[in-house]
């Protein structure tokens, strides 16, 4: 199977280096008409979107750069705007621009916990609600959101990157649940590459197995035609494995062991395995009330 962009639109965020950079140039490559947002460096006569715009054109590719703020709701509609009037839809957003202010909890300043927040997930946001309704009456759309195993999984001294790379896994929950019945998917990538973001956190050796296009591999499958939905994709080293929420099967307790004694007392059955998949809020109320209405305790 083939998988091509041809003839459709894409918004890559943060899109002028690295992971964002190497997304557009494939997309670019497949055939998509590329909107490449990213902030302009102060100072410097040609942004970072501009320089991967001179490299999509320069190879026969169709592409602009766009400068709007992510965090600047306005801003996004606007470039949303422009895009409409340039080619008339949005098939694709990969919501990628993000930044890093790492500090332990205990040194963490609030205002750059804030700043963190509002890159990643309020961006992504902003991005998603702009693109949303054309989505809608298109009754097409792929949207990625770029999660992250510090938000899956946790890393020392990245509390404030964690917790907004988590918020986007639950934003892309609803968000499939939601678009599912419209042909709209979305998904989330966890990806380990080296960019000038992570570059500090590889060795040399390391470095030269995390390079981002084997990201970008799985990132354009979750956005193509062929994409599954609701789904979290770690990507790393040419390794691709899917992240899942989990929980145990759990135990049902009787009235009068439903105390903090009778979970203490249990505690070792409620978290033993096996584990099994979620599929969303109202799978796992039903679960637990035909577990309740059951004799199994």
């Amino acid at each position: 199977m083939t998988i091509d962009f041809r003839d459709q639109v894409a918004i890559v965020t943060g899109g002028g280096r690295g992971l964002g950079r190497s997304h557009a140039l494939e997309l670019a490559a497949r055939g998509a008409h590329v909107v490449v947002n990213d902030l302009p460096v102060p100072g410097a006569a040609v942004s970072p979107a501009e320089q991967v715009v001179a490299e999509i054109t320069a190879a026969d590719g169709s592409a602009v750069a766009d400068h709007a703020d992510i965090t600047d709701y306005a801003q996004v509609v606007a470039m949303v705007d422009r895009t409409l009037r340039r080619w008339g839809r949005v098939d694709v957003l990969i919501n990628n621009a993000g930044i890093l202010r790492d500090a332990s909890f205990r040194n963490a300043d609030l205002s750059d916990f804030r700043r963190v927040i509002d890159v990643h997930l309020i961006g992504a946001v902003h991005t998603t609600k702009a693109v949303w309704d054309t989505m809608i009456d298109q009754e097409y759309g792929r949207i990625l959101m770029t999660t992250s195993g510090s938000g899956i999984y946790g890393n020392f001294g990245q509390a404030n990157y964690a917790a907004a790379k988590s918020a986007l896994v639950g934003l892309m929950n609803v968000l499939a649940i939601e678009g599912r019945p419209k042909g709209i998917r979305v998904n989330a990538i966890a990806p380990l590459a080296t960019t000038q973001m992570t570059a500090s956190l590889f060795d040399t050796d390391t470095i030269e197995l995390m390079r981002p296009e084997a990201s970008t591999a799985g990132a354009l499958f979750l956005v193509s035609r062929a994409a599954p939905t609701k789904t979290v994709l770690a990507a790393g080293a040419g390794v691709y494995a899917t992240a899942e929420m989990q929980e145990t099967t759990g135990v049902l307790l009787r009235t009068d062991e439903q105390t903090v004694e009778g979970v203490a007392a249990h505690w070792e059955q409620i978290t033993a395995g096996p584990s099994i998949a979620v599929g969303d809020l109202q799978g796992q109320l039903r679960r637990f009330v035909e577990r309740a209405n059951s004799t199994d305790t």
